[in-house]
């Protein structure tokens, strides 16, 4: 036998005799990466997508036929309340009224002569020298006479006021836009434009998002508690604390604050409306705009939050392995919501503690592991 060949053999031998003999050989444990839980402050917030509408936006309606004889404002101006805007075609209305008031005048002719007989015959019935019915017959006409003049006069009205319908002003001082209609077009029925123009105050600018049921259930309980003590009379609106990011990405200089939930989920699309109101000085937000509302949803001093890469997941459960006493043990967390490149943990863990990082691939319940701790940096992403 080759000596050479045993040599290794023989040598192994001696190393494990030396060791302890029959024992069994140790086996280094095995090094790890690990993380520290320590509480800290967290401000975690959500985004949503909204349009802006005007406090209030009036249309601005033909709210009788005719031919667009005249438009007496500037486009994209203010308009103050009682402003003349647009002239609709009147001869016929006009006409209309004059008619009315020739039937007034000839009620109220009538109505004298039915008067007149009345007075009449009222001294000769009580002389008898009329009959009862022919008394009768003379109240009957007074009043019919009169009832007619009532009705004529109500027609008069009506022609009046569909007269001063060909003069159209504003409701309300605001914000005016482009006319949909021009002069000499018919308007005040389809197909052409019954709504003229629009009409918005935008000194205070509403925002209306949807949010999903289970967002409700968790963002706007507060926003709800606030509401109903709003409506009860029991305090003022808060400060407002809604921010509101535009288009460009800028954020809108003013805060926000909720002023509407609608009252139930939407069953098609599982969502609710919610609304804000943003107080708009500079009349920088006009109502059609889109814009991101975004809303603090989560506020805590000392919160408990985990890097992404120590959990694990499967199916819908969410594990990390933990350190104690130098073995590894494998615990179910409950994670809340994701907080850059952590997760903030609702449930599972304490302060202290320390979960694998970097090495979750080589370990298994029970193993023994050389652990150093690491510090994770935040790196803040879109929420």
């Amino acid at each position: 036998m080759n000596v050479k060949k045993l040599f290794p053999v023989i040598s192994l031998a001696a190393v494990l005799w030396s060791c302890g003999g029959q024992d069994k050989l140790q086996i280094a444990p095995v090094e790890v990466d690990v993380y520290e839980i320590k509480p800290q402050p967290v401000q975690i917030y959500k985004e949503f997508v909204g349009q802006t509408f005007g406090s209030k936006d009036i249309a601005i309606r033909a709210r009788v036929a005719g031919y667009l004889e005249g438009i007496h404002f500037k486009e994209g101006r203010y308009v103050k309340k009682g402003k003349l805007l647009y002239t609709i075609e009147s001869q016929p209305f006009e006409e209309a009224v004059a008619a009315r008031m020739s039937e007034v005048a000839e009620a109220k002719t009538r109505l004298a002569k039915a008067e007149s007989d009345l007075n009449r015959y009222r001294p000769l019935a009580e002389q008898n020298a009329v009959s009862k019915s022919d008394l009768d017959a003379a109240q009957a006409n007074y009043d019919a006479a009169g009832a007619v003049l009532e009705a004529a006069q109500a027609n008069l009205r009506a022609a009046q006021i569909n007269l001063s319908y060909t003069r159209v002003k504003s409701p309300i001082s605001g914000l005016i836009g482009k006319t949909r209609a021009k002069v000499g077009d018919f308007v005040g029925q389809e197909p052409n434009p019954v709504i003229l123009n629009t009409v918005s105050k935008i000194d205070t600018i509403l925002v209306q998002f949807f949010i999903t049921e289970s967002q409700y259930l968790s963002l706007a309980k507060e926003a709800r508690q606030e509401l109903e003590a709003i409506a009860n009379g029991k305090r003022a609106p808060r400060e407002g604390t809604i921010e509101l990011i535009l288009a460009d990405g800028s954020h809108f200089p003013h805060l926000g604050y909720f002023d509407f939930i609608d009252r139930g989920v939407d069953p098609t699309t599982g969502a609710i409306l919610v609304q804000a109101s943003f107080p708009n000085p500079e009349a920088v937000l006009r109502p059609g705009q889109f814009a991101r509302v975004r809303i603090k949803a989560v506020e805590d001093e000392n919160a408990i939050i985990v890097p992404q890469r120590s959990v694990m997941e499967l199916q819908g459960r969410y594990r990390v392995y933990v350190v104690s006493d130098g073995k590894v043990e494998l615990r179910r967390i409950h994670l809340g919501d994701r907080y850059h490149n952590f997760y903030l943990v609702e449930e599972g863990l304490q302060p202290g503690e320390k979960i694998i990082y970097e090495g979750l691939q080589k370990v298994r319940p029970g193993v023994e592991v050389s652990t150093k701790t690491v510090d994770v940096p935040l790196i803040k992403q879109e929420q």
